[in-house]
């Protein structure tokens, strides 16, 4: 049986792989993306996402546009992470071609809440982008916790920050939001960190290799990560030169093959106040906090296995 999911995204480049990834793969039902501000403006993170799906042949997965600013701070994130999420053409916009596709009427916030309260079977959460779509729908409906059997969180780090020495991106953008979740209590929380993204490395030998298959996916993959490698040899190089993590698909990744990620159940939480550490995961993993673990956190992930399923899943023909 398919695993059913919706994707939450701030779609630039790895958002984008790992919306193919979600759409392609034989294993996994795409039943819908939401998106929210993050590393570009949400309307632009929308409109990529609708651009990504098109492209792949598809485009009758539904989109919905969601908070276009954090949940507590009007000033977050500025400046913007990067300008250098998208593409070469524009900032903000991906390189696939324009598509007519629409967002949808219904905001992402509403979608979520109404399709949790309507399913008969199970549907996986994963939040690759600022929590604050999740913590929205916390706040407004509050049996939301439980009815979702399964969040996927990317985003955090233990020992590695990426917009700060502290803190990464999508936690960092929307502390607040990020707080709330991990406090909820839902029953299954799978983080996936900068600490297992960032030994998931894909290299430019990989882009050449994906670009060889020939397909639509394959092509704009080898176009998202290739760019990535730029970004990072130019500003924040990796430990293997030429490479660069693809951090959300890593975490759609481990819902068809979990041996992926090498997972420990700890307690998180997120700071909120702290001038150096705001945004920043606490991750007990010497169990000082006191606290029961709520997460399954992954601190390592197999590289070899994730390129190989980038392969696989985007081989085959539309």
């Amino acid at each position: 049986m398919r695993r059913k999911l919706i994707l939450d995204v701030d779609t630039g480049t790895d958002d984008a792989v790992a919306v193919m990834l979600a759409a392609l793969h034989p294993g996994l039902d795409l039943i819908g993306c939401t998106t929210v501000n993050g590393n570009i403006p949400v309307g632009f993170c929308t409109e990529n996402t609708l651009r990504v799906l098109d492209h792949i042949g598809r485009g009758t997965i539904p989109v919905h546009e969601g908070l276009a600013r954090p949940l507590a701070r009007p000033d977050f994130p500025v400046p913007r992470h990067e300008r250098d999420h998208a593409g070469r053409y524009h900032p903000d916009l991906l390189p696939v071609p324009p598509t007519a596709l629409r967002k949808q009427a219904t905001g992402a916030v509403e979608f979520l809440i109404e399709t949790y309260r309507a399913a008969t079977e199970p549907v996986t959460l994963v939040a690759v982008a600022p929590l604050s779509n999740i913590a929205a729908a916390l706040a407004l409906d509050p049996t939301f916790v439980e009815r979702v059997p399964e969040l996927v969180i990317m985003g955090g780090g233990h020992e590695i920050g990426n917009v700060t020495p502290a803190a990464e991106f999508n936690i960092w953008a929307d502390p607040e939001a990020a707080a709330m979740v991990f406090a909820a209590g839902f029953r299954r929380v799978t983080l996936v960190p900068l600490d297992a993204t960032h030994r998931a490395l894909i290299s430019r030998e990989h882009c050449t290799l994906l670009a060889a298959l020939g397909t639509p996916a394959g092509r704009a993959a080898a176009d998202f990560i290739g760019h990535r490698i730029a970004v990072h040899d130019a500003h924040q190089p990796q430990g293997v030169p030429h490479t660069t993590p693809v951090h959300d698909a890593l975490a759609v990744g481990a819902l068809v093959e979990p041996a992926l990620l090498t997972t420990h159940r700890l307690h998180v939480a997120v700071e909120t106040q702290g001038a150096l550490t705001i945004g920043r995961t606490v991750i007990d993993t010497h169990f000082r906090g006191g606290q029961p673990p709520n997460c399954e956190v992954a601190l390592h992930a197999d590289a070899a296995g994730f390129a190989d399923l980038l392969l696989r899943s985007f081989a085959a023909k539309a």
